[in-house]
């Protein structure tokens, strides 16, 4: 529907825009809007159930393509290829082409967005998500960084073969297992129990990092060289609070949207 869509009579003149209360044009504002940005939403991921959207503005601001704030929650989300079990988002001071949205046409940042939120990750999640090139990638070349710093027996310049990913969850720890093939096609386990800190909103360091024989080990050789050894996750990444426990990690931070 359009603004323009409100039925007339012969009889009746149609009312101003003006003499029509606010509240009633910013719900037809929404009501217009709304579809398009849960269509926008569903287009950036391959699946999402229960997801809901609220919209804070007026209907001058959105006419103009300002919105205050957007905020959407959503259940069992996967986004390239990541399994997320629950999300919470807010995004506020929002430029888009809303004036054409009311219009038909499709929603559209205009800039970047600043996106504050929660997200909830089971163990069976992660694990789902290591088929998924993004989380497959960045595990790999965490245990290549390891393995290739010599701390664990292993040294080599050139990057190694892993195969079969695994997560497990402990209490503030993360076990990740893999499988190292050699040239000659011989196979062996690899496991690395570590806990995570933030030193800064986008600097993750390694508490007390252990080398295990399997990844079901109790004890493990510790890695003393690579205790507090930090990765960047770059500008456009904000962990605020990180909790890791044998079923699920949360995660709350900040991240920038860009515009496609």
């Amino acid at each position: 529907m359009t603004l323009g869509d409100r039925e007339t009579t012969e009889f009746e003149e149609p009312t101003p825009e003006s003499d029509v209360p606010s509240s009633r044009r910013s719900r037809l504002i929404s009501k217009a809007l709304r579809p398009a940005v849960q269509l926008w939403l569903r287009s950036q991921v391959e699946q999402v159930e229960a997801l809901q959207v609220e919209i804070t503005a007026g209907d001058r601001q959105i006419l103009s393509g300002y919105i205050e704030q957007v905020t959407l929650s959503a259940k069992n989300a996967i986004y390239q290829g990541l399994v997320l079990n629950q999300v919470e988002l807010t995004g506020q001071n929002i430029r888009v082409n809303a004036g054409q949205v009311v219009r038909g046409k499709p929603f559209r940042l205009l800039e970047p967005i600043r996106i504050v939120g929660s997200v909830l990750l089971e163990a069976a999640d992660l694990n789902a998500s290591l088929n998924a090139p993004l989380l497959k990638a960045g595990v790999t070349e965490f245990l290549q960084t390891l393995l290739q710093s010599g701390a664990a027996g292993i040294s080599s310049n050139r990057n190694l073969n892993l195969q079969n990913l695994t997560i497990q969850l402990r209490s503030q720890q993360v076990v990740l297992g893999a499988t190292l093939i050699s040239d000659s096609g011989n196979e062996t386990p690899i496991a690395i129990r570590t806990g995570f800190a933030l030193t800064a909103p986008n600097l993750l360091k390694l508490v007390n990092p252990q080398w295990l024989p399997h990844a079901t080990a109790k004890r493990g050789l510790p890695l003393s060289d690579l205790d507090g050894y930090t990765f960047d996750l770059g500008d456009e990444t904000e962990i605020h609070e990180l909790a890791i426990d044998p079923e699920k990690v949360t995660c709350q931070g900040k991240l920038i949207v860009l515009p496609a």
